[in-house]
């Protein structure tokens, strides 16, 4: 059996930055052992796979434009949710397979997600993710904050867990001790006002096998509305200050957030999977 890959930098505004991900179109789903075996093969932060069959529970898509079911795996496990390799996908079947469509929509383990193309961007539209304020000095904020090796002045509990530093060059510097980190699986985020972004920020993952995420669009979804409340505004511009780098224009719309970025193509391929 072959089945494409094809590897893109999402949120890239420049060659080599960004977040790769590999996008593997198939005609059917194989097995989800198979499938976590790929992701681990391509060791990316997040390989996406979609078919054009859409499951029973999907509905009617909400409009006539392209429609697939996508789902996500980093090298370890199936996530929920993940940005960049969305955007990734979206760049593939509006360059390959729908090159007229200005728009394609996504049935995911987090409802319908939508991509638009507007001339050389793409905008992508998550739910948007709420959080709640904890005491920095709680036992996880506290064990991450030594782990990162950073001042966090303030905590935030969502999907993931945020921390909130002075400055971007805190951000910037920080050097993580993994083996410190405590037991979880879900993103760690450290944050702070940028010096020229509204905000900047990091993420870390190495519960769910991604020890630091380049671009993460995901994590963007909670961010978005944390800083939009915080400066009082709902249009945003934020940078990842992972080595990688990558730029996003940020806008919370009511209950969604839309985010703005570019994606460039490194390779095309085909996989070989024996019978």
């Amino acid at each position: 059996m072959e089945v494409l890959l094809h590897q893109l930098d999402a949120f890239a505004d420049a060659p080599f930055s960004g977040n790769p991900a590999a996008v593997m179109p198939l005609l059917t789903w194989l097995p989800d052992e198979l499938l976590q075996q790929l992701a681990e093969e391509n060791n990316l932060a997040e390989t996406a796979f979609y078919t054009s069959a859409l499951p029973p529970e999907a509905g009617a898509p909400p409009d006539n434009s392209p429609a697939f079911h996508l789902r996500w795996f980093t090298p370890a496990v199936e996530v929920d949710l993940c940005g960049h390799a969305t955007l990734a996908t979206a760049a593939q079947i509006l360059d390959d397979m729908h090159p007229g469509a200005d728009r394609v929509h996504f049935y995911t383990r987090s409802g319908w997600l939508r991509v638009d193309r507007d001339r050389d961007d793409l905008v992508l539209d998550l739910p948007s993710v709420s959080s709640v304020e904890v005491d920095v000095r709680d036992e996880v904020p506290h064990a991450l904050a030594r782990a990162l090796g950073v001042r966090a002045v303030r905590a935030f509990d969502g999907t993931d867990l945020v921390l909130l530093v002075p400055t971007e060059s805190e951000v910037r510097e920080a050097r993580p001790d993994f083996a410190a980190f405590p037991r979880m699986n879900r993103a760690a985020i450290i944050t702070a006002a940028g010096n020229e972004s509204d905000f900047v920020s990091r993420v870390f993952a190495p519960g769910q096998g991604i020890p630091e995420d380049p671009v993460t669009g995901s994590a963007h979804a909670q961010l978005t509305p944390l800083w939009s409340r915080e400066l009082g505004r709902t249009t945003l511009t934020a940078r990842q200050l992972s080595p990688r780098g990558g730029a996003l224009r940020c806008a919370l719309t009511g209950d969604r957030v839309r985010l703005t970025g570019r994606c460039r193509r490194y390779l095309d391929g085909v996989v070989r999977i024996p019978d």
